[in-house]
């Protein structure tokens, strides 16, 4: 130990107070920064386009661009992307069974429909 702080460092990495999490660098942020940008002035558009908003691709398309936008969010800004995969799917599994009952109260309402009915 030629070092005086080498025992205290020692001394924390025993103990795992040394441990030190990475995540992404100012590049990746930026990018993910003009994505997500990019994803909200296509929501906007989408919305003032009177023969979209009355068909019945809007509310899929917009439901797609927010989840996407979701996803992008939490895997970056949250860092679960850089996290455990047990954390990974602890959000993931209640996540998919959210989606699951929120897609079938649209069929069960009536927003969304399979095939031609009338």
């Amino acid at each position: 130990m030629d070092h005086p702080n080498e025992a205290a460092v020692v001394a924390a990495g025993e103990h795992g107070a040394e441990t030190e999490h990475t995540g992404p660098g100012w590049s990746v942020y930026w990018k993910v920064a003009v994505i997500l940008t990019i994803l909200t002035i296509g929501e906007v558009w989408v919305y003032y386009i009177p023969a979209f908003v009355a068909s019945r691709l809007f509310l899929p398309t917009l439901l797609s661009m927010s989840a996407l936008k979701f996803v992008i969010v939490v895997m970056f800004y949250m860092h679960l992307k850089y996290d455990h995969k047990l954390f990974r799917t602890l959000f993931t599994g209640p996540l998919i069974v959210a989606t699951s009952i929120l897609f079938a109260l649209l069929f069960l309402f009536g927003h969304l429909r399979l095939g031609h009915g009338g």
